[in-house]
């Protein structure tokens, strides 16, 4: 068993601590300061970096440092110490399984048959099946929906970014395949929940976040 996995999990076994990892994972790869976590979890500043180089030691934060006051030079002060999610990647399973090799051999098939529309067709049919995020009280937001299954969702200006992407590893060995695949999840996920007619899906790569956006409806133009 790889212990570096066993070691990340551990570390976010303290509540304040998953708060902290939780909170810079939002910021969607833009580093944060130990004033901002403090802030936003109410806990002090010391704590908070407790916390934090934790997070680091443990392999799922890493540390860059920059000036966030804009100026250069003498007198501009010491650089602050920022932390965002590291690239790695950790899992752990008892007794070891190997779902990721699985996952690459049926994406390496799917390539060599061009059997892809019939994956996307699966995709859809996934997301529009998948359990609903509504409450007793209201029905599920678009970003609720999308939050439920991972994707950490920006909401801001009519617009939505994904700032996690469930499939990052595959995406990156099998981009338009995979890429394909959850364009369509999600999608389906706004059918199945009614909110197709309210939010567009699309293709929108970029470096940091998920190969999908969405956007309102009502915001688009003719």
């Amino acid at each position: 068993m790889d212990d570096s996995g066993l070691t990340a999990v551990s570390a976010l076994t303290d509540g304040v601590r998953r708060a902290a990892y939780r909170e810079v994972i939002s910021a969607g790869g833009v580093p944060v300061g130990r004033d901002e976590v403090a802030a936003a979890l109410g806990v002090g500043r010391t704590l908070a970096a407790h916390h934090l180089d934790k997070l680091v030691d443990a392999g799922l934060l890493e540390v860059t440092y920059a000036r966030r006051t804009g100026r250069s030079g003498p007198g501009a002060g010491r650089p602050a110490k920022l932390y965002r999610v590291a690239a790695a990647e950790h899992e752990v399973s008892v007794p070891p399984r190997a779902y990721r090799t699985a996952a690459e051999l049926l994406a390496e098939a799917v390539e060599r048959t061009g059997a892809d529309v019939a994956l996307f067709d699966a995709a859809r049919a996934h997301g529009r099946a998948a359990p609903s995020a509504a409450s007793a009280a209201s029905a599920a937001s678009a970003a609720e929906v999308l939050a439920a299954h991972g994707y950490l969702p920006h909401e801001e200006d009519g617009r939505i970014e994904l700032r996690n992407c469930p499939f990052h590893r595959l995406a990156g060995q099998f981009p338009p395949l995979i890429c394909g695949m959850n364009l369509a999840i999600v999608e389906g996920l706004l059918e199945g929940h009614g909110l197709d007619a309210a939010w567009e899906a699309r293709m929108d790569a970029a470096p940091g976040r998920c190969c999908v956006t969405l956007s309102n409806s009502k915001n688009k133009s003719d």
